[in-house]
């Protein structure tokens, strides 16, 4: 398992991609090293089993162009924050060290989604104490805490912190959702009606990334929240440190 600049991790193995398939595409393209981490193979949906799940994750990882994707099979419908849960997610942080870990948010309407954030934002905490025991301790498993997290939104959301554009990297998401046929479109023999196998849910996450796109100026962009204060040098928008008022040309 290589070390990653980000590290995202979905309750389930569509959840990333809905949420922040764009910004996963866009930061791979940029070079960033981004690795995936699913916490259940989703067994509990009326679609699909749990290995088709776990084969159209990795299908759509190569869409994205992430380094890696990683199942812990934990039990879906029972992310619990065991001490064997903690453990193994802080052993994961402190093998691959994250820069930015990136999260489901929350308050969400589905319980695994809220489970998992509280879960995972405590993992995160103890990873970075010295002394928390994570399981088979080695010498490249040291205390380790990312830099941030950043939260992101699966169903229910509020006005992000910030916005990533994905305008460019939107086509990649589409492409990414469709590997996960199970749950947008299974077969019909086979076939139960869900959510997410209805036209409109594809249609609800495209319209909210339209939606924050229109507000921030672009195309479609992704909304993330962060619990801290974002620090800027000064009140001018773009950030810049070019020539000021009144400068002499």
């Amino acid at each position: 398992m290589t070390r990653v600049d980000l590290l995202v991790v979905g309750p389930h193995p569509d959840d990333i991609e809905i949420g922040v398939g764009g910004s996963v595409a866009r930061h791979a393209a940029e070079g960033f090293r981004v690795g995936l981490c699913d916490l259940t193979r989703g067994e509990l949906g009326s679609n699909g089993t749990p290995e088709e799940r776990e084969a159209e994750g990795e299908a759509a990882r190569v869409v994205l162009g992430a380094d890696w994707r990683l199942n812990l099979g934990w039990p879906d419908g029972g992310i619990t924050g065991s001490d064997a849960q903690v453990g193994q997610f802080v052993q994961l942080l402190r093998r691959c060290r994250p820069r930015t870990l990136v999260l489901p948010y929350w308050d969400d309407r589905h319980p695994d989604h809220r489970a998992a954030s509280e879960v995972l934002t405590r993992a995160a905490f103890r990873s970075g104490l010295r002394r928390f025991p994570a399981p088979e301790p080695a010498a490249d498993v040291a205390s380790w805490r990312a830099d941030w997290i950043c939260y992101y939104f699966i169903n229910d959301s509020v006005p992000p912190s910030f916005a990533i554009d994905v305008s460019s990297y939107y086509e990649q998401k589409r492409q990414a959702l469709a590997c996960h046929r199970t749950q947008f479109a299974p077969d019909a023999s086979a076939r139960v009606d869900t959510r997410l196998t209805s036209p409109r849910f594809q249609q609800l996450i495209e319209s909210r990334d339209t939606h924050l796109g229109a507000l921030a100026g672009v195309r479609f962009a992704e909304g993330v929240i962060v619990r801290e204060p974002l620090l800027r040098p000064h009140l001018l928008k773009d950030g810049a440190d070019g020539a000021r008022a009144g400068d002499s040309a």
